[in-house]
């Protein structure tokens, strides 16, 4: 059974209420909960991860900032409230050798060439394996692939790729809308994947009902 991590996102930024949502989607017993770094104060975020800790929760933090410096920053925020897993991003030397060395944060990088806002991803099935060894050499936990964002090959290809070149976390976000690719990732070797955009909009299981409706959709594919 794959690990669903549910993202308090919506078109790549975190929602305004996240902080209410978190109490409220409590008795769906959710055990992964992430946001993204943008859309979110530093104080909202650090409540945030409080919050989910509460629960008994493992909290994300998936970096969708493009510049270096926004980057660096938002890993500097994972250390400082505590996340316990940093997504996203591609420097991993900086990130995980002196950003967060020394930190309980793991880190799990973007394979492959992410671009744009909302993020894509460039890079062939070659590309991705070899990012995913690289990072794993350095240390990383995991890997965070865009695999349903791809621009240049199948999904589900690279996601084979990334399983046959690390025995990390591989873990796919962004576009995982419906049960059938939770199935596919399944039976691809992926550990877990995100949801966000498709629970919010109810279009992960269409005609179910309103969010926890969708959440429990989602919880229903991973078995």
């Amino acid at each position: 059974m794959m690990d669903f991590v549910f993202m308090l996102t919506r078109s790549d930024r975190t929602v305004p209420d996240c902080l209410a949502l978190v109490d409220e989607l409590r008795p769906l017993g959710l055990t992964h909960v992430g946001f993204k770094d943008v859309g979110v104060s530093a104080e909202v975020a650090a409540q945030l991860v409080a919050k989910i800790r509460e629960q008994g929760a493992t909290s994300y933090l998936e970096v969708v900032s493009t510049t270096a410096e926004e980057c660096a920053s938002s890993a500097r925020l994972a250390r400082q409230i505590g996340v316990d897993r940093l997504l996203g991003g591609t420097r991993a030397e900086e990130i995980l050798l002196q950003i967060l060395d020394g930190s309980a944060v793991a880190y799990l990088p973007f394979p492959g060439r992410p671009f744009g806002h909302p993020t894509q991803l460039g890079g062939s099935p070659g590309d991705i394996a070899a990012d995913c060894a690289r990072f794993r050499s350095l240390g990383c936990a995991g890997v965070d692939l865009l695999a349903y964002r791809a621009t240049e090959a199948d999904p589900i290809e690279l996601v084979r790729a990334a399983r046959g070149a690390t025995d990390g976390i591989l873990l796919v976000a962004g576009g995982v809308s419906n049960a059938e690719r939770v199935r596919a990732l399944a039976a691809a070797g992926a550990d877990a994947f995100t949801v966000g955009s498709a629970a919010f909009d109810g279009t992960f299981a269409p005609g179910a009902g309103g969010l926890q409706e969708q959440l429990r959709a989602v919880l229903d594919a991973c078995r």
